[in-house]
């Protein structure tokens, strides 16, 4: 009766919370309360696949629901992004049965990557991705390094790792461990053979502390890195990105399996092959994979086109304080080869706490935007003039370079009849305060 109850009242919350477009977490915090343990009572699929890291969770997530949705799987996910364990109770209870049994296929979860180990406590993951582990939030995550370890206490001996092979720190977890599935890149034409950054967080091994070596650096951090001195070294893949084209937009997987791109990002290619490598695993042919995610957009509003006036653009949703975040979003606008401007907004620095801190600029490699593909940089928010401090030690041209407090005055000064596409890059704090005018899709 307990758990009947429990589930009951977690439905009926998460139904009333629907209708006003909000509570995916309540319903889960107020069934913990009336039972603790209540995920260790509910009876769960045959798979259940996690996904947590640094960035590309919630994008991961979507796109191998997506996949698994397609090819006639029924799964429950949570779609709202509420990844602590009070929106992952919601999810469960709310996919389940009054007897307690979820009635999917299959149970994908996206976890915080801060507070898996209690997310993991009742519910082991029969196969867990992890996409990435970088310098994040300082007011959340602190350093890559202490991030790691919350993640190793939710990880269970008898599950099936799927890691990042060129995360020097996500690979880490594999040490040791035989049921490990790796996912990474070839050497690609987008690749360089010196580092690129404001900082180099694969500067040493993570396991000794020497200096390390690169064959080869696909962006930041990742690649192929090899220890001077403990010998650790990247892993050879079984599912991997074989060749890309930016500039038409294609990706190919296992040298089989060619993926046209929506968005087009090396970033966002890990991603699809996390959800590609996870679909395989689950015997999903790859054909059909390819099929299915060939000009997927994004469904979860990290990416939207929008208009305003008679010009176009793209809104790229980038976490303040993550600088590796940001270098991508820079790096597709520095790429659009038609020429584009590009503004961006920090008016809130954290959506969660309160805090004026922005010396993580300092660590996001603004020089991207010094490219002839770009026209304008305009600057908006209640921090621009931090953000001109940043520009200033930039070699971008200062006649490039407007600042805007306002984000109106901002937005009014873009409708200005050019036909240019507009790059806007920002945080999900900020965005709603962009969109609001402007026309989205």
């Amino acid at each position: 009766m307990k758990v009947f109850f429990t589930i009951l009242i977690c439905k009926l919350l998460r139904f009333a919370g629907k209708l006003i477009g909000k509570g995916s977490s309540f319903p889960g915090q107020v069934a913990l309360k009336l039972c603790p343990d209540i995920l260790s009572r509910v009876e769960l699929p045959k798979y259940i696949i996690a996904v947590t890291g640094s960035n590309g969770k919630t994008s991961t997530v979507e796109m191998l629901a997506h996949i698994l949705t397609e090819s006639g799987k029924s799964v429950s996910w949570n779609r709202e992004g509420s990844n602590q364990i009070e929106g992952v109770t919601t999810l469960v209870l709310g996919s389940a049965g009054f007897s307690g049994k979820v009635k999917s296929d299959i149970l994908l979860i996206e976890s915080d990557e801060r507070f898996a180990k209690y997310t993991f406590k009742y519910i082991k993951p029969t196969h867990y991705v992890i996409t990435n582990l970088y310098r994040d939030q300082l007011t959340r995550n602190g350093h890559p390094e202490w991030v790691y370890n919350a993640i190793a206490d939710s990880i269970y001996d008898d599950t099936q790792l799927i890691l990042n092979a060129d995360d020097p720190l996500v690979s880490r977890f594999g040490i040791g461990r035989e049921n490990v599935v790796w996912f990474g890149a070839d050497k690609l034409s987008t690749d360089t053979d010196a580092f690129v950054g404001a900082y180099n967080d694969g500067a040493y091994c993570p396991v000794c502390g020497a200096p390390m070596t690169y064959r080869t650096y696909h962006y930041n951090h990742i690649g192929h890195f090899k220890c001077t001195k403990c010998g650790y070294i990247r892993r050879d893949t079984e599912y991997t990105i074989t060749s890309v084209d930016l500039e038409k937009g294609v990706m190919e997987i296992d040298g089989s399996y060619k993926i046209s791109l929506a968005l087009k990002s090396l970033y966002n290619m890990y991603n699809i092959l996390a959800a590609y490598s996870v679909a395989r695993i689950i015997g999903i042919d790859g054909g059909k994979i390819a099929d299915i995610m060939s000009d997927y957009v994004l469904k979860n509003g990290r990416v939207i086109t929008f208009e305003l006036g008679n010009r176009k653009g793209t809104l790229l949703t980038s976490k303040h304080e993550n600088s590796i975040s940001y270098d991508q979003s820079l790096r597709v606008a520095s790429a659009f080869s038609d020429g584009c401007d590009v503004l961006i907004i920090v008016d809130a620095v954290s959506r969660k706490y309160f805090t004026s801190d922005v010396s993580w600029l300092w660590d996001i490699n603004f020089d991207f935007l010094n490219s002839p593909n770009i026209g304008e940089v305009v600057l908006a928010g209640k921090y621009v003039n931090d953000l001109g401090m940043r520009f200033s030690f930039t070699d971008i041209p200062n006649e490039k370079i407007m600042l805007f407090e306002d984000i109106g005055e901002a937005v009014d000064y873009l409708d200005n009849g050019s036909g240019r596409y507009i790059y806007c890059i920002t945080c999900f704090s900020d965005k709603g305060k962009f969109l609001a005018k402007v026309k989205g899709d």
